[in-house]
């Protein structure tokens, strides 16, 4: 089922809010949560009995109610009185084990049904590549998971089972009507377009509103966790009140949005109350005369009007819970649109297998790629390169020369617009992207720390790690230096993104994460730049051992770091310009040795 500087402005849109959306007012989205209903029709069954059961007790109080008028009022009928009053005690019993018997089954099928779909979201989500999360704000996605499933889960729940109560009621009601007096009835059903047809109308324009105000504090919740995990460096700005500013901005129009979605409710709700009621008013006037006139009883006028009350009362409902099936609608139809986003890098029908353990072989055949943000700047021109299994090469060169995005195609977090990139011969474009990262262990310049263990981390490279390995690989990265310091050591909690750590100790978890993983490929983005000088030479050695019998790509901006490499390939401008050792790019004086003479002059 869809950020910066820190003045107030409209935020951009995701990608996946380019497609177009339905233009339609309807409660149509809501269809889209029927397959999750059904998965559990013993539940919904029950909940649509007690229903049923609860509607029928209501109804069969209005005829108990004329008996006792008609006839337990007589004086040689006296004893009925009490008999009426044992059956009104008996039918509110059911009602009451009936109404609770629904509340339970639909909140609960409520909740079952909101969990399922936020699993599905959850898992769109982590099938989505490069390309959508280039756009997609992390702040709006999570809005979608939580404020708009809760929406959903009102409506599944309580609103649903409400609204179907009360149309259980008003048809019941209805026929009873008919069934009391048809004259009455005839008044009543002319009545009734008036009434629904404004109702429909003003349904839409809150349809509409709810969505706006769920746009709009999907926007304001999408730069609250833009700013809170940027907090610090918010605060080291002193940019306090510029990020307030902005944030107070959005939720004023996210405010905005509700209170037009509110007025449209109230006049919603009030023009269904006024309707219903002042029909209800002509009709007992219209009786009233009847049983004045002797054509009908005072227990059957009682008894009409008490079936006018409850379909009166049970449509007024219906108008509040149209509205609220409005807003759960337009909160389906935002969750839908992320369902229907397919990743551009996905597995194909029938992949190609990959061997459990590959040996290692990397190969580039003229590789062009620019990534779908900007389709008009390759980033990459038609590069092409091999490395041999267990080799050691090293990607240098200027910022913005494409090794970064070397690394982006190798994880298939894009595929290239020309050009193939093969493992041991096979085309990954034909694998399974899955099955191709686990041929790969990843040590990103920016290191992902979660908020969890120090144990927890690590295991995140090969969740079916025992304990001894995931210490094993962290002693092997010296995290066991600074674990010995922490309170609980391997189970000491780390914090949100690891703020309780410095980072290099962020990164030197990371680098245990890889070597846990143990994978026949190995990704080196800038892994020591976080160290000091100490810390980055046992790191190193570290490394180094775990480099041994793996094919590894390094990407280095300190050249000192790629002195070891078999291989040097040096980019510029999304090009390999040359490739060689230390030695012998320093002997031909291209790019590599005007870079080399500036980092080793300058630390000289």
């Amino acid at each position: 089922m869809t950020q910066a500087d820190l003045a107030p402005e409209p935020a951009a849109q995701p990608a996946f809010e380019e497609n177009a959306r339905p233009k339609r007012r309807s409660l149509g989205p809501l269809k889209g949560l029927w397959p999750h209903l059904v998965r559990y029709r013993g539940r919904l069954l029950a909940a649509l009995g007690a229903i049923l059961i609860a509607a029928l007790a209501t109804l069969a109080l209005p005829l108990a109610v004329r008996r006792m008028i008609d006839f337990g009022f007589a004086a040689d009928q006296a004893g009925l009185v009490d008999r009426y009053f044992e059956v009104l005690v008996a039918v509110v019993a059911v009602l009451a084990a009936a109404s609770a018997a629904r509340y339970y089954l639909v909140t609960t099928l409520g909740e079952r049904v909101v969990s399922d779909l936020r699993t599905a979201v959850f898992a769109r989500l982590v099938t989505l590549d490069g390309a959508f999360y280039d756009t997609a704000r992390s702040g709006e996605l999570t809005s979608r998971l939580t404020a708009d499933t809760t929406q959903i889960k009102a409506a599944v729940g309580a609103s649903a089972s409400t609204a179907l109560r009360n149309l259980v009621l008003c048809l019941g009601s209805i026929i009873m009507m008919v069934v009391t007096s048809a004259h009455l009835s005839g008044l009543v059903l002319i009545a009734i377009p008036i009434i629904v047809l404004p109702l429909v109308a003003a349904g839409r324009k809150v349809r509409s509103r709810s969505r706006a105000a769920q746009d709009t504090l999907a926007d304001a919740s999408a730069y609250a966790a833009e700013a809170l995990g940027a907090m610090r460096s918010l605060q080291a700005s002193t940019a306090e009140g510029a990020a307030l500013a902005r944030f107070g901005g959005a939720v004023e129009r996210a405010f905005g949005a509700a209170q037009e979605a509110s007025r449209a409710r109230a006049i919603l709700t009030a023009i269904g109350i006024f309707l219903v009621f002042a029909s209800i008013v002509v009709v007992l006037w219209v009786g009233a005369q009847s049983v004045l006139n002797g054509t009908m009883s005072a227990g059957a006028l009682s008894q009409f009007v008490l079936y006018a009350v409850l379909a009166a009362s049970s449509l007024g409902d219906l108008s509040q819970t149209w509205g609220e099936a409005s807003a759960a609608a337009g909160a389906a139809e935002r969750i839908a649109e992320l369902l229907k986003v397919q990743p551009q890098v996905k597995a194909p029908a029938k992949p190609t297998a990959l061997p459990a353990r590959i040996a290692g072989a990397i190969r580039f055949e003229e590789v062009s790629f620019a990534y779908p943000s900007r389709p008009d700047a390759n980033a990459l021109h038609n590069i092409a390169f091999e490395i041999r299994p267990g080799e050691r090469v090293a990607l240098v060169g200027p910022s913005g020369a494409g090794k970064s995005t070397v690394f982006q195609l190798l994880e298939r977090f894009y595929d290239p617009q020309a050009g193939r990139i093969t493992f041991d011969g096979i085309d990954i474009h034909a694998c399974d992207p899955v099955a191709v990262r686990h041929q790969m262990a990843l040590v990103p310049q920016e290191v992902a720390i979660f908020a969890d263990t120090v144990r927890g981390n690590i295991r995140l490279g090969r969740p079916d790690a025992t304990d001894a390995e995931v210490e094993a690989a962290g002693r092997a990265a010296l995290v066991d230096e600074f674990v010995a310091r922490l309170p609980q050591g391997w189970d000491t909690q780390v914090g949100e993104r690891g703020v309780t750590l410095s980072g290099g100790q962020r990164q030197r978890i990371v680098i245990a994460r890889a070597i846990l993983r143990a994978a026949p490929i190995l990704l080196l983005d800038e892994a020591t730049s976080a160290l000091d000088a100490e810390s980055e030479t046992l790191v190193q050695t570290a490394l180094e051992r775990s480099m041994e019998g793996r094919t590894t790509l390094v990407i280095a901006h300190r050249l000192a770091t790629v002195l070891s490499a078999d291989r040097i390939l040096v980019m510029e401008a999304g090009r390999v310009v040359d490739e060689g050792s230390h030695a012998e790019l320093v002997a031909k004086g291209g790019l590599y040795a005007r870079l080399a003479a500036l980092q080793f002059n300058a630390a000289g």
